[in-house]
């Protein structure tokens, strides 16, 4: 896949809080197509939109989310328990596997405009290559609120798997390789306009979808006992 070059937009001379709402831009290329991903943060909660189609609202200190399915007008709501057990699940029948160290190559290029050093991180499942500048406005700032709401089902949900606390810096590329898919994002834009507290709720007018209740599937149930002849 050709890697494009994409132009970095940052907003200068911002102070960024510790708490601050903001927005982070990111293109997204793989699988023969080209998109843009938006993650807006606001305290503890995220709002995710991937795709015009889907939505996901998250909560970081509680693991709830909500998927928004904004064709349909639908919603799924799942807990953080209930993320969670399925997290045991998946780790039961699936198995798990120990999280990469994060190593620096030495290597160094220039991205948009920053000069970045790459950091490697490699397992059976994954190899993720992360370009990090130090230069980038607020970097800092930025990496810290962005650890500071990374769900807590995370650890269950993804384990072996790598997350902003992980990384000595804030990524402005990242490539992703799993089996023979690749994935590259490329940090757009930064803001920090203050974010309609509406946008971390579901619209009054979708309506909810009911998932099976995973906490009740995961209980091995004793077999019936054989009946007795007579």
């Amino acid at each position: 896949m050709k890697i494009l070059t994409i132009s970095l937009v940052i907003l200068t001379a911002f102070t960024l809080a510790a708490r601050a709402d903001f927005t982070v831009i990111q293109k997204i290329e793989g699988k023969g197509e080209t998109r843009e991903l938006t993650l807006k943060i606001k305290g503890d909660k995220i709002r995710l939109e991937a795709t015009p189609q889907m939505t996901m609202i998250m909560d970081g200190k509680t693991g709830d989310t909500i998927t928004l399915m904004n064709t349909q007008k639908k919603i799924v709501r799942i807990s953080g328990d209930k993320a969670k057990a399925i997290a045991e699940l998946a780790t039961k029948y699936g198995g798990t596997s120990a999280k990469p160290k994060v190593v620096a190559t030495g290597k160094k290029m220039e991205v948009n405009g920053y000069e970045a050093e790459e950091y490697l991180a490699e397992s059976k499942q994954f190899k993720a290559r992360y370009w990090i500048a130090p230069t980038f406005p607020n970097a800092e700032a930025v990496l810290k609120q962005l650890q500071a709401i990374v769900p807590a089902a995370w650890n269950d949900l993804a384990k072996g798997m790598i997350d902003y606390r992980d990384l000595p810096g804030l990524p402005i590329r990242t490539e992703m390789t799993i089996g023979d898919d690749q994935i590259t994002s490329t940090l757009v834009a930064v803001k920090t306009d203050l974010l309609n507290d509406a946008e971390f709720f579901p619209p009054k007018d979708f309506q909810e979808v009911k998932i099976p209740n995973v906490q009740e599937m995961r209980v091995e149930k004793p077999e019936p006992k054989a009946s007795a002849k007579p």
